[in-house]
């Protein structure tokens, strides 16, 4: 049980919520997305979400100031989570706007409000879920995509629900979290998606 439920805190890690949510606007889209679009965005966005963070990890990893990918404390998760923070802010006016996509640029400022409001609780000595907060990013995203391109996709709905209710499991069963933190996350997650919504839907 201990192996399943790492494997699902690897598999649903909070690194992979902005380029998650890239590929499932590019999956589901009825727009015409040339292979120029999709690329321009996909491309920098993995490299900034993805290779950069990790990067950025091993050598905070060196440097003694985290003790493994999960950050199981507090302090471990500033750095990184500021650091997070500065990559989506060059994302949303350096990347998005070269190959812009309305819905794009709301998820991801939705993404910042949901890191700053995360790394806001830290500094009150409160550790939300960051897992949560991903895949309830990527919930929101998805059912406000449905809704505004008026697309059926209540088994992609469905599935992310049951992802949620499995990792918020896993983190408990690996107690990295209270219940309190696993709700506040993913309401963060949520509300932040849902704040946008108003600008674009």
């Amino acid at each position: 049980m201990k192996f399943f439920s790492n494997a699902i805190s690897y598999l649903f890690h909070p690194l992979f919520a902005p380029i998650g949510g890239t590929l499932i606007y590019f999956i589901i889209t009825p727009k015409y997305s040339p292979l120029e679009l999709q690329s321009g965005n996909i491309l920098p966005i993995f490299i900034l979400t993805v290779i950069i963070p990790i990067v950025t990890y091993m050598i905070l990893r060196n440097l003694h100031m985290v003790s493994s990918v999960i950050m199981p404390s507090s302090k471990e998760r500033i750095y990184p989570l500021a650091i997070n923070i500065l990559l989506l802010a060059l994302i949303l006016y350096k990347v998005i706007p070269n190959n812009y996509v309305i819905e794009l640029y709301f998820f991801f400022v939705g993404l910042i409000g949901a890191a700053i409001a995360s790394l806001v609780l830290l500094f009150l000595r409160f550790k939300a879920s960051l897992h949560l907060m991903g895949v309830g990013s990527l919930l929101m995203y998805l059912i406000t995509l449905s809704v505004h391109f008026e697309i059926n996709v209540v088994i992609a709905i469905s599935l992310f629900s049951l992802a949620m209710g499995i990792v918020a499991s896993s983190r408990l069963y690996l107690k990295a979290h209270t219940k309190s933190e696993l709700l506040v996350g993913l309401l963060i997650g949520l509300l932040t998606q849902l704040l946008t919504v108003k600008f674009w839907l």
